[in-house]
């Protein structure tokens, strides 16, 4: 690539991450630590000292290292048989591991307060095995909040870490395991002296996007009533921004850590053995099995899914539910939500909204992400490297910071009041927000594309008297198609089920994407529970779809989603 054009992309490129992702951050950070005489630390000392602000950081910290913890739990052991083992239905089974990122966990968090709640599935099914009183059923939510919270993110973004750590084992060369064996090691000293450590960048890459989500999550805890979080704090706080610095300080300590852990994950990964460790040189180890061991080992995965897909069956059966109260299933079955869904006024209006925001966002995301591959991979400037870290960035940036960031720049005289459109549209701050959270899907999969394609072929065109547009045109874009098609499917459908964005950007009905109709829902008398389920599921359906033809298109796993 011609050293002008690449130039001026990056040129390009960075102003936009300056304007719209840097300067939302530096605009947090500057009102948490600006008084009336200048530099103050009394707003970010004032929230330590608060026990309920403290309670609130303390509790979010806890949800995103648990959630960790759990997933890793959950992921480690599904990657290492899958590595390690193959056994007929193992394609299948592995594609199962990506079901439960099919639907937001707020939605599924829905399914899972109407299944432990006083009168829920769980407590019917223990009284009818009388396991406990009928008179004094328990309140699993109300006692154990906390870890229905972590279980529900944990159970949404195992395949995350999942993706990550079986990217990294399918690095390692089968030989030197097999020169282990052939010393003497015994399985369990090879697993702790050649496996666990060459894992790590994928177990840390994983991991710190995990936490980051866990610590800023917002949906799950507005769900389930639980407000003693960061995130919920700063939403009840977004009313009033220009008298209170309390949301711009837990905005910024939320940043604070979420940077310090996304540092931390590059500097270990970037300490770790795997860089240098030889490359496999042979195929996979993996032992074919059958019998009762090719059984344990589909169990294991059946039972992942099964576990995770419990949030979305309670949605599903919500969504059909006449009466659903004291008993196991619901007493009756109906169809009439999903009608009286398209009859509402907030349901259709919702999807519209959603296929617009998203559709240009998508769009926007792809223009700038194949300009930043072509840049990373064809060109030869020295900041490429930079590029391609910058343009990764919105994984390690909260989306709730950013979200609060742009809404405090649109106020009245706020730089970004421009982009307000009409009775109040969010239109154009939703779609670039929503295009730069999704940005690091579309730039990976183009990357890979173009590292996987042979550069001789654009070099051949140019050389016959093809100019860089055509070129680009009718070589190198229909090579990597289907590394586009995957990463823009990707984009899409998580732009369409954004939580934080869509929640705190859209503050007027006619203007509601889809998460923020259905949370609207869930708070309306009569059956707005179920709409809002109705209106889930076909949420699930959609971004089901849209995985699994990522997932045929893109060829493979373990890309989309590296630090």
């Amino acid at each position: 690539m011609k050293r002008r054009p690449a130039l001026f992309i990056s040129i390009v490129v960075f102003a936009l991450f300056a304007a719209f992702f840097i300067y939302p951050a530096g605009m947090i950070v500057k009102q948490a630590f600006e008084g009336k005489d200048g530099f103050t630390l009394e707003f970010v000392s004032a929230i330590l000292r608060n026990p309920i602000y403290r309670e609130g950081l303390w509790n979010s910290f806890a949800l995103g290292l648990a959630s960790t913890l759990a997933a890793i739990a959950i992921a480690f052991p599904l990657a290492l048989i899958g590595h390690r083992y193959s056994f007929a239905g193992k394609n299948a089974l592995s594609v199962l591991v990506l079901a439960p990122m099919i639907l937001p966990p707020f939605v599924g968090a829905v399914g899972v307060k109407q299944m432990l709640g006083v009168n829920g599935a769980l407590n019917a099914g223990l009284i009818h095995l009388g396991l406990i009183d009928p008179a004094s059923p328990f309140d699993w939510l109300a006692e154990w909040p906390f870890i229905g919270i972590v279980a529900m993110i944990a159970l949404n973004l195992y395949p995350i870490l999942y993706m990550n750590i079986a990217a990294a084992l399918s690095n390692l060369d089968p030989a030197m395991e097999q020169a282990a064996e052939n010393l003497g090691c015994p399985p369990w000293k090879r697993f702790f002296r050649i496996t666990l450590p060459l894992a790590m960048p994928g177990v840390f890459a994983g991991a710190s996007i995990v936490f980051i989500w866990a610590f800023t999550e917002l949906g799950v805890p507005l769900v389930f009533d639980y407000s003693r979080t960061a995130s919920v704090q700063i939403y009840d706080g977004i009313k009033g921004l220009d008298k209170n610095p309390i949301p711009y300080a837990l905005t910024t300590v939320l940043l604070i850590v979420a940077a310090a852990v996304f540092a931390l994950s590059k500097f270990v990964i970037g300490r770790s053995p795997l860089g240098t460790a030889p490359r496999p040189k042979s195929r996979s180890n993996a032992t074919r099995i059958g019998g009762w061991k090719a059984l344990a080992c589909a169990m294991c995965y059946l039972a992942v899914f099964l576990l995770a897909a419990l949030p979305h069956l309670g949605v599903i059966l919500l969504s059909f539910a006449e009466r659903w109260y004291g008993t196991v299933i619901p007493d009756e079955l109906t169809a009439r939500h999903y009608l009286e869904a398209l009859g509402s006024g907030l349901v259709v209006p919702s999807i519209q909204n959603s296929l617009l925001y998203a559709g240009c966002a998508t769009l926007l995301a792809l223009v700038i992400g194949i300009g930043v591959a072509w840049v990373v991979v064809r060109s030869d400037l020295k900041s490429r490297n930079l590029l391609d870290a910058v343009v990764m960035l919105p994984l390690a940036v909260p989306g709730l910071v950013m979200a609060f960031g742009y809404l405090a720049l649109s106020q009245d005289g706020k730089p970004f009041h421009f982009l307000v459109g009409e009775n109040g549209s969010p239109f154009l701050l939703l779609v670039i927000a929503y295009a730069i959270r999704r940005l690091p899907y579309i730039v990976r999969s183009a990357v890979a594309g173009l590292q996987q394609s042979n550069p001789m072929l654009e070099e051949a065109a140019r050389s016959l008297g093809a100019s860089s547009a055509r070129t680009l045109r009718r070589i190198s874009l229909p090579l990597i198609g289907a590394n586009l098609a995957a990463g823009a499917i990707l984009a899409f459908a998580f732009a369409m089920l954004e939580v934080s964005d869509s929640l705190i950007l859209a503050q007027q009905t006619q203007h509601f994407p889809i998460t923020k109709a259905i949370f609207t829902l869930l708070s309306t008398l009569g059956n707005g529970t179920e709409l809002a389920a109705a209106l889930g599921v076909w949420a699930m359906v959609f971004l089901s779809i849209a995985i699994m033809g990522a997932a045929i298109l893109a060829g493979k796993r373990g890309g989309l989603f590296k630090v």
